[in-house]
Protein backbone atom coordinates (compact mmCIF):
# COMPACT_ATOMS: atom_id res chain seq x y z
CA UNK A 1 0.00 0.00 0.00
CA UNK A 2 2.68 2.66 0.98
CA UNK A 3 4.03 1.71 -2.95
CA UNK A 4 0.51 3.38 -4.12
CA UNK A 5 0.83 6.12 -2.13
CA UNK A 6 4.23 7.25 -2.79
CA UNK A 7 3.64 6.60 -6.50
CA UNK A 8 0.86 8.73 -6.45
CA UNK A 9 2.63 11.69 -4.11
CA UNK A 10 5.21 11.39 -6.49
CA UNK A 11 3.06 11.94 -9.84
CA UNK A 12 1.24 15.03 -8.22
CA UNK A 13 4.05 16.48 -7.26
CA UNK A 14 6.07 16.16 -10.77
CA UNK A 15 2.43 17.36 -12.12
CA UNK A 16 2.71 20.65 -9.74
CA UNK A 17 6.43 21.42 -10.80
CA UNK A 18 5.04 21.69 -14.29
CA UNK A 19 2.43 23.65 -13.68
CA UNK A 20 4.83 25.60 -11.59
CA UNK A 21 7.47 25.68 -14.20
CA UNK A 22 4.76 26.59 -16.70
CA UNK A 23 3.76 29.83 -14.68
CA UNK A 24 7.40 31.12 -14.16
CA UNK A 25 7.72 31.28 -17.72
CA UNK A 26 8.39 27.92 -19.35
CA UNK A 27 7.53 26.64 -22.57
CA UNK A 28 8.48 23.04 -22.81
CA UNK A 29 5.68 20.39 -23.41
CA UNK A 30 2.56 23.59 -22.97
CA UNK A 31 2.08 23.05 -26.51
CA UNK A 32 1.09 19.25 -25.73
CA UNK A 33 -0.82 20.51 -22.62
CA UNK A 34 -3.79 22.99 -23.54
CA UNK A 35 -6.84 21.87 -25.64
CA UNK A 36 -7.16 23.16 -28.97
CA UNK A 37 -9.59 23.29 -31.56
CA UNK A 38 -8.80 24.58 -35.47
CA UNK A 39 -5.61 25.81 -33.98
CA UNK A 40 -6.71 27.95 -31.24
CA UNK A 41 -6.48 27.25 -27.57
CA UNK A 42 -9.59 26.23 -25.92
CA UNK A 43 -8.52 27.46 -22.31
CA UNK A 44 -5.29 30.34 -21.90
CA UNK A 45 -5.19 30.11 -18.46
CA UNK A 46 -3.41 33.09 -16.84
CA UNK A 47 -0.27 32.66 -15.31
CA UNK A 48 -1.28 33.00 -11.62
CA UNK A 49 -4.14 30.36 -12.23
CA UNK A 50 -1.00 27.97 -13.66
CA UNK A 51 0.59 28.45 -10.50
CA UNK A 52 -2.60 28.10 -8.27
CA UNK A 53 -3.29 24.44 -9.84
CA UNK A 54 0.41 23.57 -9.37
CA UNK A 55 -0.35 24.71 -5.64
CA UNK A 56 -3.57 22.62 -5.72
CA UNK A 57 -1.87 19.40 -6.88
CA UNK A 58 0.75 20.01 -4.36
CA UNK A 59 -1.60 19.72 -1.57
CA UNK A 60 -3.69 16.76 -3.52
CA UNK A 61 -0.13 15.08 -2.38
CA UNK A 62 -0.66 15.70 0.73
CA UNK A 63 -4.00 14.25 1.01
CA UNK A 64 -2.41 11.23 -0.61
CA UNK A 65 -0.13 11.56 2.41
CA UNK A 66 -2.20 11.89 5.11
CA UNK A 67 -4.56 8.61 3.55
CA UNK A 68 -1.66 6.97 3.70
CA UNK A 69 0.73 7.69 6.71
CA UNK A 70 -1.25 9.75 9.18
CA UNK A 71 -2.64 7.38 12.52
CA UNK A 72 -6.09 8.53 12.87
CA UNK A 73 -6.74 7.08 15.69
CA UNK A 74 -5.16 9.67 17.11
CA UNK A 75 -5.99 12.68 14.53
CA UNK A 76 -9.25 14.46 14.71
CA UNK A 77 -9.26 15.46 11.15
CA UNK A 78 -10.27 11.79 9.66
CA UNK A 79 -13.32 12.41 8.07
CA UNK A 80 -11.70 15.47 6.28
CA UNK A 81 -9.12 13.44 4.57
CA UNK A 82 -11.36 10.50 3.86
CA UNK A 83 -14.21 13.00 1.79
CA UNK A 84 -11.14 14.97 0.49
CA UNK A 85 -9.88 11.37 -0.92
CA UNK A 86 -13.78 10.18 -1.99
CA UNK A 87 -13.94 14.14 -3.62
CA UNK A 88 -10.17 13.56 -5.55
CA UNK A 89 -11.44 10.14 -6.40
CA UNK A 90 -14.46 11.42 -8.62
CA UNK A 91 -12.81 14.17 -9.69
CA UNK A 92 -9.62 12.41 -11.17
CA UNK A 93 -12.02 9.48 -12.77
CA UNK A 94 -14.57 12.54 -14.35
CA UNK A 95 -11.31 14.15 -15.88
CA UNK A 96 -10.22 11.09 -17.23
CA UNK A 97 -14.35 10.47 -18.73
CA UNK A 98 -14.06 14.12 -19.88
CA UNK A 99 -16.67 17.02 -20.94
CA UNK A 100 -17.25 15.60 -24.19
CA UNK A 101 -15.52 17.67 -26.33
CA UNK A 102 -11.76 18.47 -26.35
CA UNK A 103 -11.04 16.20 -23.35
CA UNK A 104 -11.01 12.76 -21.93
CA UNK A 105 -12.14 9.15 -23.17
CA UNK A 106 -15.14 10.42 -24.91
CA UNK A 107 -14.16 13.43 -26.48
CA UNK A 108 -15.30 14.57 -30.15
CA UNK A 109 -12.19 16.91 -30.67
CA UNK A 110 -9.41 13.77 -31.54
CA UNK A 111 -7.03 15.11 -34.08
CA UNK A 112 -4.95 17.86 -32.20
CA UNK A 113 -1.76 17.45 -30.58
CA UNK A 114 -3.18 17.59 -27.26
CA UNK A 115 -6.05 15.40 -28.18
CA UNK A 116 -3.43 12.86 -28.99
CA UNK A 117 -1.59 13.19 -25.83
CA UNK A 118 -4.98 12.93 -23.90
CA UNK A 119 -5.62 9.84 -25.07
CA UNK A 120 -2.13 7.97 -24.78
CA UNK A 121 -1.11 9.68 -20.97
CA UNK A 122 -3.55 12.44 -19.42
CA UNK A 123 -6.76 10.89 -19.50
CA UNK A 124 -5.15 7.25 -18.21
CA UNK A 125 -2.91 9.12 -15.81
CA UNK A 126 -6.04 11.00 -14.24
CA UNK A 127 -8.26 7.30 -14.30
CA UNK A 128 -5.15 5.72 -12.42
CA UNK A 129 -5.11 8.62 -10.23
CA UNK A 130 -8.51 7.97 -9.43
CA UNK A 131 -8.32 4.47 -8.44
CA UNK A 132 -5.41 5.46 -6.72
CA UNK A 133 -7.48 7.56 -4.13
CA UNK A 134 -10.03 4.75 -3.97
CA UNK A 135 -7.88 2.17 -2.78
CA UNK A 136 -5.77 4.98 -0.09
CA UNK A 137 -9.48 5.48 1.34
CA UNK A 138 -10.17 1.94 1.19
CA UNK A 139 -7.08 1.25 3.49
CA UNK A 140 -7.85 4.60 5.44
Amino acid sequence: MDFIAIITIFTLIIMGLFHFYWAFGGKIGLDKALPTKDGKLLLNPSKTLTFFVGIILVLFAYIAYALQFYDFTINENRNFYLYSGIFLSTIFTLRAIGEFNAVGFFKKIKDTEFAIYDTKYFSPLCLILGIMFAVLIYKA
